[in-house]
C-alpha cells in the first residue's frame, strides 16, 4: 500500500506542482468566502454541563420567579458628598431616565422608584391610595435614608450600609420565543434520555437547535449593542461618581469580546512570532514563507468550514487558530529538517527527488503524530462539558486539515523553487542535543534518580490538585467584569445567585387532593386549624390572634367585606400562614448567618417590611390573606411574586454569595445548607431544591475530576493501542509512552503544588500534553529503530538519533512552547494558565524524550534484528 501511495503522490502532486498549488488556492478561496458566517458564542449555556438536570430546573424556576439576567450599575460618591441631596438625586434621576429611553431595556429600578413604607410609616388604607417613593412630597428624607440603609429589603440590594453606594438595576427585554424554544428543546432532551426519540421528534430537535442558535446570536448581538450604549452613556457621568457595571449579560458580552480578541490577536500574533522564529532558525526565505503559507491555508480552511457549518467558537476554543498554526508548523519543521539532512548527504540530487524522499521518510511518523494529537483532543469528547466537547471535535478536524496542508501545499511549493546549496547543520541546537546524549551516556543512574524523584514530587502534587476556584479569578483585575464583581460583593451583598426553593410537604398536598379545605368558604381558616391539628399550638392560635386586633383594623375588615375569598391563600396554602412563615423566618436567618452569604431575600423579608402597615405587630394568617388580596399590584409584584408561587405552596429564598471570598468552597456550602434544612429544620428531601448559577457552575467544577480521569484514561489507552500497532511491540509502546505520562504528571503536579485549580481550560492540558508529546516519541523511536537496524548498537543509535531527529524535536518543542506562551496576552486567566502550563509541559516532554526515552531503550533493550522494518 505504501509504495502505491508514494507513487500517486509523486504523479499527481509533485509532477505538476503548479496545478496542485492552483487547486489549493481555489479551495482556500472557496472556504474564505464562508468566513463571514463564522460565529462566536459566549452565552452562559456554552459554559455549562450538557444534559445537566439542574439546568432544566433552573430554567423552570427562572420562568416562574423572574430571570437573574439583569445588569447592575453601582454609583458611588466620595465621603464628602451626600447621595440624598437634591442635586445628587437629580443627577441620578437624569441617568435613570436616559437609561429607560434606550431601546431594549424593559425596566430600570433605582432608589427613586421603590416603595417606602416607613418614611413615615403608613397604613394599608393609605398604601392602597398611593405608593410613596423617595421623591413623594410626604416622604421624610432622613427616614428614607434610614429605611434604605437599614431595611431588610433594600439594605445591600439598592443601597450600601454606609449610604455612599447605590445600585441601578436594569432588566433587559425578554425574548419569550427564545425561552419557549429552550423549554421545548429541554423537554425533548429529557425524553431522549428516558425513552428515546422517533424520527419526527429527532428532526424537530435538530430544527430547535438551529432556531435556538439563531435566536441566541440575535440576543447576544442585541445585548452587545445595549451594553455599548450604556457604557457610552455612563462615560458622560464619569466625573459625577465612581461607576462600575456588572451582571450576567455584561459577562457574556465581555467574554464574547475576549474571544474575538483572542482569535484575532493569537492568530495574527503567533503568525508574526513564528515568522520571526523561523527566520532566526532556518535563515532562508523558503523556510519561512512555505510553512507560513501552509499554516495560513489550514487556518482559512477551518474558519471557513466553521462558518459554513454554523459551528460557533466559545471561550474554550478561542485559541484554536493559534493551535492550528503551532501544529502545522511542527509538522513542516520535521519536513524541513529531514530535507536539509538529505540535501547535505546528496548535494547534487534533483529537487523533486529530495522532496519525494522527504515525504516518503516522514509520512508515516507525521501521520501517526497527527493521529495521536487527534486522539488527545478526541479524548475531550467524553468530558461532558459542552465547550470542551466542541473544542475536541474542532481540533480533531483541524489536525486532519493540518496534515493535508503539510503534505500537499508544502511539498508542492518546495518543488517550484530550486534546491540551491545545502545548509550547514549543527550550531547551538546540535550542542544542546549532543550534551543531553552525553549526560545520559555518562550518568544514567543520576538521570533515572532525577526522574524518579521528580515523579514522586509530582505525584504528591497530584494529591493537592483541586477544582474549587472563584469565578472572579478568571478575569484580570483591570477588566470591567472583575471590578464590577468586587464592588457589588463589597458594597451590595454578594454577586453569585443561589436560590433555595422550598416546596410544600408532599403529605400536605396529598391531604388537600383527598378533600381538604374548600377555598373561599367562611370556614377556611378554621378548617386550616383542623388540617394542622398535629402542628404546634402556636399555629392554631393564628386565628385567635385576630380577636385581639384593635377596632380600627376591624373597620378595615368591614371595608373589604365584599372582597371575594379574602382568606383563600392563608387557608389553602402550605407556606403562607403565620406558623410556616415563622419557620421560614428561622431558615432565612440561618442562611443570612453564613459567612459565605451576603444579601438574603425571601417572603420573610416581605412580611418584615409590611409589618409597618400592621403597626409593628406580628401579622396573623387572616391579616396576611387580607393583605395579599388588597395590596396594590406594584407592591405585590415587588414583594410577593419573586418569593412565592401563586398557590403559596412553594417559596423561594434568594441568596447572594460572596464570589470574592478567598475561602469560598461551593460544594461544601451547598452540602452544609442542604444538610441543615433537612436535619436542623425537619424538611423532607422532596421539599428542598438548590438552584441558581452557583449550583450550575459548581456542577461544572465538580465534573472536572471525573472528566480529567476519563480523558486521561481514554488518551492513554488509545495511544498505547496505536503505539502497539505502529511498533508491533508492547514493550516499545510502553517505553515510548512513559516520558509523556511523566510530562502529564509533571504539569498536573506543578498545578497542585502551586495551588492552580482545574478549570474548563486547564482540564485539557494533561491530555493535550500526552497527545502532542508522543509526537516526539514517535519520531525519535522511529529514527532510533532505523539507526539500530543499520548499526546494531544502542548507544550509537542514540547519538545518531540525537544528531538528526533530535534537532527537529528541539525546534518543534521550542516553537510549540513559544507559541503557547503567546496566550498570556489573553484577558481570560484560564487561557493564560493553559498557555503557560502547556508550554512548560512541552519543554519537559522534549527533555524527557531526549533523555529518559533513549535511556529506557538502552537499559531495557527491546529491539532485535530488523526492528525498523515495521515502521519504514
Amino acid at each position: 500500500m505504501m509504495p502505491s501511495l508514494i507513487r500517486r503522490f509523486e504523479q499527481r502532486l509533485l509532477a505538476r506542482p503548479w496545478w496542485t498549488l492552483a487547486v489549493v488556492v481555489a479551495a482556500c478561496a472557496l472556504f474564505a468566502s464562508w468566513i463571514p458566517d463564522f460565529r462566536l458564542d459566549a452565552s452562559a449555556d456554552s459554559l455549562l454541563l450538557e444534559g445537566d438536570p439542574d439546568l432544566r430546573y433552573y430554567r423552570a424556576i427562572r420562568a416562574r420567579y423572574g430571570s437573574d439576567d439583569y445588569l447592575i450599575i453601582t454609583w458611588s460618591l466620595s465621603p464628602d458628598r451626600d447621595l440624598f441631596d437634591d442635586a445628587e438625586l437629580a443627577v441620578l434621576g437624569r441617568l435613570r431616565d436616559q437609561l429607560r429611553a434606550l431601546p431594549g431595556i424593559e425596566k430600570v429600578t433605582t432608589i427613586l422608584d421603590v416603595p417606602l413604607l416607613a418614611s413615615p410609616p403608613i397604613t394599608l388604607e393609605e398604601l392602597q391610595q398611593s405608593v410613596p417613593t423617595l421623591l413623594s412630597p410626604r416622604t421624610d428624607r432622613a427616614l428614607a435614608r434610614r429605611e434604605l440603609t437599614e431595611s431588610p429589603l433594600y439594605r445591600q440590594l439598592l443601597m450600601s450600609i454606609d449610604g455612599k453606594t447605590t445600585a441601578i438595576l436594569i432588566n433587559l427585554q425578554k425574548d419569550e420565543t427564545f425561552e419557549r424554544l429552550l423549554r421545548e428543546r429541554d423537554d425533548l432532551w429529557l425524553r431522549e434520555l428516558e425513552t428515546g426519540l422517533d424520527t419526527q421528534q429527532r428532526q424537530r430537535l435538530q430544527a430547535l437547535e438551529r432556531d435556538i442558535d439563531q435566536r441566541r446570536e440575535q440576543q447576544l448581538g442585541s445585548q452587545r449593542r445595549i451594553i455599548a450604549e450604556i457604557r457610552a452613556l455612563l462615560a458622560g457621568y464619569s466625573g459625577q461618581a465612581t461607576i462600575r457595571i456588572g451582571g450576567l449579560p455584561l459577562i457574556a458580552v465581555d467574554m464574547l469580546n475576549f474571544i474575538l480578541r483572542d482569535v484575532v490577536v493569537f492568530g495574527a500574533g503567533i503568525l508574526i512570532f513564528l515568522l520571526i522564529l523561523l527566520a532566526m532558525i532556518f535563515r532562508r526565505p523558503r523556510w519561512v514563507l512555505l510553512p507560513i503559507l501552509s499554516c495560513s491555508a489550514a487556518a482559512v480552511v477551518m474558519l471557513g468550514l466553521l462558518g459554513k457549518l454554523g459551528w460557533p467558537v466559545t471561550v474554550v476554543s478561542a485559541n484554536f487558530v493559534a493551535l492550528l498554526l503551532i501544529f502545522c508548523l511542527s509538522l513542516t519543521v520535521h519536513l524541513i529538517v529531514r530535507y536539509q539532512e538529505l540535501h547535505a548527504q546528496h548535494p547534487a540530487a534533483e529537487q523533486r527527488w529530495l522532496v519525494l524522499e522527504t515525504a516518503r521518510d516522514k509520512w508515516l511518523p507525521c501521520a501517526y503524530n497527527a493521529a495521536t494529537t487527534m486522539v488527545a483532543f478526541g479524548s475531550l469528547i467524553v468530558s461532558g462539558i459542552r465547550p470542551v466537547i466542541d473544542f475536541g471535535w474542532l481540533m480533531v478536524i483541524g489536525m486532519g486539515v493540518v496534515l493535508m496542508m503539510s503534505f500537499v501545499l508544502f511539498p508542492a511549493g518546495l518543488c517550484v523553487v530550486p534546491a540551491g546549496r545545502p545548509q550547514p547543520i549543527g550550531g547551538l541546537t546540535g550542542r544542546v542535543t549532543h550534551g543531553l546524549a552525553a549526560w545520559i551516556d555518562r550518568q544514567p543512574r543520576v538521570a533515572l534518580s532525577a526522574f524518579a524523584s521528580l515523579a514522586l514530587l509530582c505525584g504528591f502534587g497530584l494529591t493537592q490538585l483541586r477544582v474549587e476556584n472563584r469565578f472572579i479569578d478568571n478575569f484580570k483585575d483591570s477588566t470591567d467584569i472583575y471590578q464590577g464583581l468586587v464592588t457589588i460583593d463589597r458594597e451590595l451583598g454578594g454577586t453569585t445567585p443561589l436560590d433555595v426553593i422550598l416546596d410544600a410537604d408532599p403529605a400536605f398536598l396529598e391531604r388537600r387532593a383527598a378533600g381538604g379545605v374548600v377555598t373561599g368558604t367562611p370556614g377556611g381558616v378554621a378548617g386550616e386549624v383542623d388540617e394542622f391539628a398535629d402542628e404546634p399550638d402556636e399555629f392554631a392560635a393564628g386565628v385567635d390572634e385576630f380577636a385581639d386586633e384593635p377596632d380600627e383594623f376591624a373597620g378595615e375588615i368591614d371595608e373589604f367585606a365584599d372582597e371575594p375569598a379574602a382568606t383563600d391563600l392563608g387557608a389553602s396554602s402550605y407556606w403562607y400562614n403565620s406558623f410556616q412563615l415563622q419557620r421560614l423566618g428561622r431558615i432565612h436567618d440561618y442562611l443570612d448567618s453564613l459567612p459565605e452569604t451576603g444579601k438574603v431575600l425571601s417572603l420573610d423579608t416581605t412580611i418584615d417590611t409590611l409589618r409597618v402597615v400592621n403597626e409593628g405587630r406580628e401579622p396573623t394568617t387572616f391579616f396576611m390573606s387580607l393583605l395579599y388580596k388588597n395590596l396594590p399590584a406594584e407592591i405585590k409584584a415587588a414583594l410577593f411574586d419573586p418569593y412565592m408561587a401563586p398557590d403559596g405552596n412553594q417559596v423561594r429564598i434568594s441568596v447572594r454569595v460572596f464570589e470574592s471570598d478567598p475561602h469560598l468552597r461551593r460544594q461544601a456550602l451547598l452540602d452544609q445548607i442542604r444538610g441543615e434544612l433537612l436535619d436542623g429544620f425537619g424538611l423532607k428531601p422532596a421539599q428542598v431544591h438548590l438552584t441558581g448559577m452557583l449550583v450550575l457552575y459548581n456542577n461544572v467544577l465538580q465534573s472536572l475530576y471525573r472528566s480529567q480521569i476519563l480523558t486521561l484514561g481514554f488518551v492513554f489507552l488509545a495511544i498505547l493501542a496505536m503505539f502497539v500497532l505502529l511498533f508491533r511491540s508492547l514493550r516499545i509502546a510502553l517505553i515510548a509512552l512513559t516520558p509523556n505520562l511523566l510530562a502529564a504528571t509533571f504539569v498536573l503536579g506543578i498545578m497542585g503544588l502551586t495551588g492552580v485549580p482545574l478549570d474548563i481550560m486547564t482540564i485539557t492540558i494533561a491530555a493535550i500534553t500526552i497527545g502532542i508529546g508522543v509526537d516526539d516519541s514517535i519520531h525519535y523511536v522511529h529514527r532510533f529503530m532505523a539507526e539500530f537496524a543499520e548499526h546494531g548498537d544502542y548507544r550509537q543509535a542514540m547519538h545518531r538519533s540525537h544528531a538528526s531527529i533530535g534537532r527537529a524535536m528541539y525546534y518543534t518543542s521550542i516553537i510549540i512552547a513559544a507559541g503557547f506562551s503567546i496566550l498570556v496576552l489573553s484577558n481570560f486567566i484560564p487561557t493564560i494558565f493553559f498557555g503557560l502550563f502547556t508550554a512548560l509541559a512541552m519543554l519537559f516532554a522534549m527533555v524527557a524524550n531526549l533523555t529518559l526515552l533513549p535511556l529506557l531503550l538502552i537499559r531495557l533493550r527491546p529491539l532485535g534484528p530488523g526492528s525498523a522494518a515495521s515502521v519504514t
